[in-house]
């Protein structure tokens, strides 16, 4: 598409300069944006500023010269308690914006027709928007992936009217969008999480379904049945304005699209259609990844994707680091990297997938900790505690009979649990830990690594 500045003459403020505030800023000024940017960390605006990023001080910034604030999505505007920058904006009345609405208005004032399709739930955003992105390489279509997987939603190409934008939407992004309309739309599924910022159950359920906002009759919306949020949201979006597809990772739907017997079908039209086989499939373990799977080929469908594609794409799915990655085989013992299970559901369907596992769990727990996974206790042989919440594992663990030892740290955890996996193997050390890894990391991702390092000095280890 040709240059274009469809926010010429605008002035946004943009609060937060980490992974997607600045990538969102110089992206502003490349779209004709004066840009005024802050971030409360000092090497944060150091960064920006060698990036040619303008800064100003928004705790003292006069917003009534501002047209809207682009607050990163960590950061609050509402719950538990306002950004002082949010409180000032919101208090000129100015609008507090999602990087996405940004992207979708940029791509319609370019003239571009390309169409949206948003992932959110609880657990799977992030498999579910990338296996979508692989079907839409294997079709060879012109697409972009980005929101909170990878690159930032304003970041992204501006596509043609034959493109695909596959986004991954947290409820930190939903709960500030206000433009953008999703061709298709997927959630999930819904269960407790991120309540400190949504303020209770209902404040998330009421995020995570803005995805469906604005929708009309020639867009589509895709639920996953196999909870009882999700249930429920079908059953008030059954009356339109978009078609809803039903999806499952446990059950026949009909006319739906679900998965039964490890085969992903179509049961849309008259004749159920297989579309994939998921037997041992090995980036795609268990029921979550089937559900997984069923959103990936709902949404692929419903924008048009011919079956064969999608079938294609999701046989060939590379998958993604932690989640359920499998990391190597020693002496035997599988380990399976699953640290983005920062919560007991995610937890729990990485346990499932396993008959007998040495667990990895603990960080900064969420509410309720793993209290929910006491029916899979019983596949626990061994649990190996790290971080703040090792002390409150423990105690749920000692109440239910279930063999523990508290390691503090992964570097710790690792070889301890390899000690004891190696006893029984064939065996599986498993790291889902049930929660947040602030405590001890900047993130999932840097916990993952250094579960993936720990292993590699086990392995290096063990050579002659």
């Amino acid at each position: 598409m040709a240059e274009h500045a469809p926010f010429l003459g605008e002035t946004v403020a943009v609060m937060g300069l980490g992974r997607a505030g600045l990538p969102g800023a110089q992206a502003l000024m490349r779209l004709g944006a004066r840009v005024l940017a802050w971030d409360d960390s000092a090497a944060a605006r150091q960064q920006a500023a060698s990036a040619g990023v303008p800064l100003a001080d928004l705790a003292t910034a006069d917003f009534a010269t501002v047209d809207a604030l682009l607050l990163s999505p960590g950061i609050p505007h509402r719950l538990p308690a306002p950004h002082p920058v949010a409180a000032r904006a919101l208090a000129a009345g100015r609008p507090i914006v999602c990087d996405a609405d940004l992207l979708y208005r940029a791509v319609r004032a370019a003239g571009s027709a390309a169409r949206f399709a948003g992932v959110t739930g609880t657990n799977g955003k992030s498999t579910t928007t990338a296996l979508l992105g692989h079907i839409l390489v294997m079709a060879g279509r012109p697409h972009a992936v980005g929101g909170n997987l990878g690159t930032p939603a304003l970041a992204l190409d501006i596509l043609g009217s034959d493109g695909i934008y596959a986004l991954e939407m947290s409820s930190y992004m939903l709960e500030r969008i206000a433009r953008i309309r999703f061709d298709a739309a997927a959630m999930l599924n819904l269960s407790p999480d991120h309540l400190d910022r949504h303020g209770d159950m209902a404040g998330y359920e009421a995020a995570k379904r803005r995805i469906f906002d604005r929708q009309d009759g020639g867009c589509t919306a895709v639920v996953g049945i196999d909870d009882a949020h999700g249930r429920a949201i079908a059953e008030d979006l059954a009356a339109g304005p978009a078609p809803l597809i039903r999806i499952s990772g446990a059950a026949a739907v009909p006319g739906g699209v679900y998965v039964e017997n490890a085969r992903l079908i179509d049961a849309r039209g008259p004749h159920p259609r297989r579309i994939a086989s998921l037997v041992r499939h090995p980036t795609l373990p268990g029921a979550h990844n089937a559900q997984n799977a069923a959103a990936a080929a709902a949404l692929a469908l419903a924008l048009g994707i011919p079956a064969e594609d999608v079938g294609a794409g999701i046989a060939s799915f590379p998958g993604l680091p932690h989640r359920q990655q499998r990391v190597a085989e020693l002496d035997g013992v599988l380990f399976v990297n699953d640290s983005k299970g920062t919560n007991a559901d995610a937890a729990a369907r990485a346990l499932a997938c396993y008959p007998r596992v040495f667990w990895i769990a603990g960080g900064r727990a969420k509410e309720g900790g793993i209290a929910p996974l006491a029916p899979l206790f019983p596949r626990i042989a061994r649990a190996f505690l790290i971080g703040e919440s090792a002390t409150a594992f423990a105690a749920t663990l000692a109440a239910h009979g279930v063999a523990h030892e508290v390691a503090e740290t992964i570097e710790a955890a690792v070889p301890a649990a390899f000690a004891a996996a190696r006893a029984e193997a064939p065996a599986v050390v498993l790291l889902s830990p049930a929660a947040a890894s602030f405590d001890q990391f900047a993130n999932f991702e840097a916990r993952g690594e250094a579960f993936r390092a720990a292993v590699a000095r086990l392995a290096r280890e063990r050579r002659p």
